[in-house]
C-alpha cells in the first residue's frame, strides 16, 4: 500500500469529498513494470487475433496490411495522450475523471454515459462462444445466443469475477501467466501457417493488393474490428491507481505492449493472406466463408493439431482479456460513482482486498442483461470501436486543456503533448467518421442519449448555464459527426452528397474547429473551479499526486515486481 499518511493528505472542503479520498486510500500499490505491462499486452490480444485478420481481408484484400498500420499510428497517437495522463494524474478509472476535470460535468456525464454502455458488451465471452460453436452447435440458435448459451456466458463471467475479487495482486499474478500463453499460441499459429503454404500471389491477384479501394482500407480500420483490436493498452491508465510507480512503469509498460501487439497482428495477417487456400477465393475476398477463421483455416490445411490448439486458445486468451476488462471496468464504474453518474453506493473499495466489489458486481449484472440480444462478435465491436474513439477523443482534449491552462499539472514525461493533443484529436475523428453511417448513426445517438442522463445527474452544486458553456462543444461534436455521416461519401455509406475526398477534408476542419473551441471552454472551466473542489477533483488529485510521489521512490535492488 501507498506510505502516503493521512496527515499529508490534502485539505477536504466536504464530506463527499472526504467519502471518495477515503476509499481511494484503500487501493493496494502492488502492479510493478511487468504486471502493467502484462495488463496491457493481455487487453490487447484478445478476441482480436482470433477475427481481426478474416475481417480485415474481407473488407479490404491485401491491403488490410496497411490498414493495421493505420490503427497502430492512431492507437499509438492516443496512447501517448494517455500515457501522459496516467502518469501525470494517477487514478482508479482515470480515463472518465480527467475529462469532467478539464471539460466539467456535462463531458463528464456524456462520456461516462458512452462508456457506461461499453461495460455491459461481452465482446471477449461472445468471441469464446462463436469458436466454440464450432464444437456446441447448441450455443447458438438463430443467429443468437441460445438459452444454454446465455447460461455459459454467465458461468463464465461470473468465475472471472471471483477471480478479481480477492485483490490486485493475485489479479497480476493470473494474468502474467494467462499472457504467455497468449504470446506464445499466435507465434505458434504464425510459424505454422508459414509453413504450410506462402502464396504470396494472393497479395496481387483476385482483384489486386487493394481489390476494394482505398476507402475500403480506411472503413476496415473500425468496421472490421481492427482498432478495437489493438485498443486494448489502456488498462494501466484505469489500473493506475495501484501502480507501484505509475510515472515511471505505465509509459514504459503501454508502449512496449503496443509495439509487440502491432507486430503480431501484422504478422498474423500476412500469414492467413498466403496461407487461405485458392478454394476460399473464388469469389474474391468478400466471399470468405469462415466463421471461426484460424480454427477453421487450419482444418482445411491439414493441420489438426493446430486447430485443436487454437480452439483451446479461443477460451483462454478472450477469457484472458475479459479477465483484464472485468477488473479495468470494474474501476471505471467505481470512477462513475465519484463522478455522481451512478449512486455513491458503488463508491466502496473494499478494505482487506482494496478492490471495488459492489461495482464488480454491478458490471457483472449489466453484463448479463444485454447477453440475449447478441448476434456476432463484428456486429457489436464495429459500434463499441466508434465509442473508445470517442473516449481516445476528449481524452486528447482533456490533455490539450490541462497543457494550456495549468502546464505543471502535466509530468512532461511525453515531449511534444501540445501538438501530440490535437493529432490523436484529428486521427480519432476521422477513423470515427470512416467508421461508416451505419455505426455512426448507433454509436453516436446512443452518446446523444447522455443529454438525457445529464439533466438527471447533474446536481445543483453548479450553474446550468456554466455546465453548458464548458460541454456544449461535446454536443455539437456528436451531431456534426452524425450530420457529416449521412451526406458524406458513397464510399462511408452516406448519401454522397459530400464525395471524396473532400468529405474527410471537411471533417478535418470541423475537427481544428471544434478542439480549438473545446479547448478555450475547457481553459476557461478550470480557472473558474480553480479552489472551488467541485466534482471532489481538487482534493482527490492532490492526494493522488501526493502517492504518485512517495511510490516513486527507487526500490531495493532485487525487489520483485508481481
Amino acid at each position: 500500500m501507498s506510505a502516503i499518511s493521512e496527515s499529508a493528505a490534502p485539505e477536504i472542503g466536504n464530506a463527499t469529498t472526504e467519502a471518495v479520498v477515503a476509499q481511494e486510500r484503500r487501493l493496494r500499490h502492488d502492479l510493478g513494470f511487468w504486471s502493467l505491462t502484462a495488463t496491457s499486452f493481455g487487453g490487447i490480444i484478445g478476441s482480436g487475433w482470433l477475427f481481426g485478420s478474416l475481417y480485415g481481408a474481407t473488407i479490404a484484400g491485401p491491403a488490410a496490411l496497411v490498414s493495421w498500420v493505420i490503427a497502430g499510428v492512431a492507437v499509438s497517437l492516443v496512447a501517448l495522450v494517455l500515457i501522459e495522463l496516467g502518469a501525470s494524474r494517477p487514478e482508479a478509472g482515470g480515463s472518465v475523471r480527467w475529462p469532467l476535470y478539464a471539460n466539467g460535468r456535462l463531458v463528464g456525464t456524456l462520456l461516462g454515459w458512452t462508456v457506461l454502455l461499453t461495460l455491459a458488451s461481452d465482446t471477449e465471452v461472445l468471441a469464446v462462444l462463436q469458436y466454440g460453436a464450432h464444437y456446441y452447435p447448441w450455443l447458438f440458435s438463430g443467429g443468437s445466443l441460445s438459452v444454454r448459451g446465455i447460461l455459459i456466458a454467465a458461468l463464465l463471467e461470473a468465475v472471472l469475477t471471483v477471480l478479481n475479487w480477492y485483490g490486485i495482486k493475485l489479479f497480476a499474478r493470473i494474468n502474467t501467466a494467462v499472457t504467455a500463453i497468449k504470446f506464445i499460441v499466435p507465434s505458434i499459429t504464425i510459424v505454422a501457417l508459414f509453413a504450410s503454404g506462402f502464396h504470396t500471389d494472393h497479395l496481387t491477384n483476385h482483384g489486386g493488393f487493394a481489390p476494394y479501394g482505398w476507402s475500403a482500407v480506411l472503413s476496415a480500420v473500425a468496421t472490421g474490428g481492427l482498432i478495437y483490436s489493438v485498443n486494448g493498452f489502456q488498462p494501466p491508465v484505469d489500473l493506475s491507481g495501484e501502480a507501484r510507480n505509475p510515472r515511471r512503469d505505465i509509459p514504459r509498460s503501454i508502449l512496449v505492449a503496443i509495439a509487440a501487439s502491432v507486430v503480431l497482428y501484422l504478422l498474423l495477417q500476412f500469414a492467413f493472406l498466403v496461407a487461405i487456400p485458392d478454394s476460399q477465393l473464388t469469389h474474391g475476398w468478400h466471399g470468405i466463408d469462415l466463421t471461426s477463421p484460424f480454427g477453421q483455416l487450419a482444418l482445411l490445411l491439414n493441420l489438426g493439431w493446430l486447430a485443436s490448439l487454437l480452439y483451446i486458445d479461443a477460451v483462454i486468451s478472450p477469457s484472458g482479456s475479459e479477465f483484464v476488462g472485468v477488473a479495468e471496468s470494474g474501476r471505471t464504474t467505481y470512477a462513475l460513482s465519484k463522478n455522481r453518474l451512478l449512486p455513491r453506493f458503488f463508491l466502496e473499495i473494499e478494505q482487506r482486498s482494496g478492490v471495488p466489489r459492489r461495482a464488480l458486481v454491478f458490471n457483472f449484472v449489466l453484463g448479463l442483461l444485454v447477453l440475449i440480444p447478441l448476434h456476432s462478435w463484428i456486429s457489436l465491436v464495429s459500434v463499441i470501436g466508434d465509442v473508445f474513439l470517442l473516449s481516445y477523443a476528449v481524452s486528447s482534449v482533456a490533455a490539450g486543456t490541462f497543457k494550456a491552462a495549468e502546464p505543471t499539472s502535466l509530468a512532461g514525461w511525453i515531449p511534444g503533448i501540445k501538438w501530440i493533443a490535437p493529432a490523436s484529436f484529428l486521427v480519432s475523428t476521422e477513423i470515427i467518421y470512416w467508421s461508416g453511417w451505419s455505426q455512426i448513426k448507433d454509436a453516436l445517438s446512443l452518446a446523444l442519449l447522455g443529454l438525457i442522463v445529464f439533466f438527471f445527474v447533474r446536481g445543483k452544486d453548479r450553474s446550468l448555464v456554466e455546465d453548458l458553456r464548458a460541454g456544449a462543444w461535446l454536443v455539437i461534436y456528436l451531431a456534426g459527426l452524425i450530420g457529416f455521416s449521412w451526406i458524406g461519401s458513397a464510399d462511408f455509406g452516406g448519401k454522397n452528397d459530400l464525395k471524396a475526398p473532400w468529405d474527410s477534408l471537411i471533417v478535418a476542419v470541423f475537427g481544428v474547429a471544434l478542439y480549438l473551441w473545446a479547448l478555450k471552454t475547457g481553459t476557461r472551466h478550470i480557472e473558474q473551479t480553480a479552489g472551488l473542489d467541485v466534482d471532489d477533483s481538487a482534493a482527490v488529485s492532490d492526494l493522488l499526486s501526493q502517492i504518485a510521489q512517495s511510490d516513486a521512490e527507487p526500490e531495493p535492488a532485487g525487489a520483485a515486481q508481481p
